[in-house]
């Protein structure tokens, strides 16, 4: 109902000094947003509304993600993925491109889903589906707009080696991509051999949603050279009070080794800290049964767990 922007525009001229009188949703954000710049323009903030994360919420799990529906009623969360990732198709992709074959998309979304956390091939998903590869890019701008994936890119200031300078992918909702993988039980995720890339992105997106969530940017980054050195994450500080960088080695493990601090290790020795400090290095693992606590690995590397790293259960991250 685009004419409604109109209305609210014209209250708010009325009256410029209040504040925060409006609250207008969408579960689209391309059509709103194109609203709200062509007809709020200076009057409005977009907040970008993700699934929920663990600084909201200990239910979000590394199944079920975070969606509200799926928390709230974890039983039924195989009808709710199949009926939401049907309402997306129709709705969401229709809306933001011209997309005629709907079963070959969905086709594509499970392929992609295998690729979760890898380096970006779009002529390795071309082949299989029969098509372009500028078919398979416009296919992957359609699901970053409408928020189900995120590409993060790689991380290559103050680097004078070869890097790797294509994305990697990520899906934002790890509940989504256990679906789209055919994973419904955590006996069948505990065997599966994508595990460690769904946790790979489970902490991808609980940083996203830190970032967002506190109005920051969304600044994560990935680091692999010609050599084959590879550190999973490069992100700000996650904490007001320090400056700098961070590296994070994300591991489905929940009983970490000092060898999966060696990336991190390599990458710093190699880091130009006159132009960006190193503000730390956290191995992060998945927590087992008791207490949380975080340790030093390793001299100068944390192991911590996602909720003491996004802040859920606090680790001391600032010393």
């Amino acid at each position: 109902m685009p004419e409604l922007f109109n209305y609210v525009r014209a209250r708010i001229d009325r009256a410029p000094t209040k504040k925060s009188q409006w609250l207008l949703t969408g579960s689209q954000e391309s059509g709103l947003t194109q609203n709200v710049s062509e007809s709020m323009a200076g009057r409005a903030a977009v907040l970008h509304l993700l699934p929920l994360s663990l600084g909201e919420t200990l239910k979000v799990t590394l199944l079920r993600g975070g969606s509200p529906e799926v928390l709230a009623r974890p039983k039924s969360s195989g009808r709710w993925f199949a009926s939401y990732l049907q309402t997306y198709l129709e709705r969401d992709v229709r809306s933001v491109s011209a997309v005629q074959d709907l079963s070959n998309f969905r086709r594509f979304m499970s392929l992609l889903a295998t690729r979760h956390g890898a380096i970006l091939n779009r002529a390795d998903l071309a082949a299989p589906l029969g098509m372009s590869v500028p078919g398979v890019s416009n296919w992957i701008d359609v699901l970053e707009a409408t928020g189900l994936i995120a590409l993060v890119q790689p991380y290559f200031e103050n680097f004078g080696k070869q890097i790797i300078k294509s994305p990697k992918v990520f899906w934002i909702d790890s509940g989504l991509t256990c679906h789209l993988l055919g994973i419904q039980t955590g006996a069948e995720l505990e065997r599966s051999p994508f595990l460690g890339a769904i946790y790979e992105g489970f902490v991808a997106a609980e940083v996203h949603k830190l970032q967002i969530n506190a109005g920051r940017r969304k600044e994560l980054y990935y680091f692999r050279d010609q050599q084959g050195l590879e550190v999973d994450f490069i992100a700000p500080s996650l904490t007001a009070d320090v400056s700098g960088m961070i590296l994070i080695e994300a591991k489905a493990s929940k009983t970490p080794i000092p060898d999966m601090a060696r990336p991190m290790l390599s990458l710093a020795k190699a880091w130009n800290r006159s132009q960006m400090p190193l503000a730390g290095m956290y191995l992060v693992h998945r927590r087992s049964r008791g207490a949380l606590s975080s340790s030093a690995l390793v001299p100068g590397v944390k192991a911590v767990t996602l909720e003491q790293l996004v802040g859920s259960q606090k680790p001391g991250l600032s010393t």
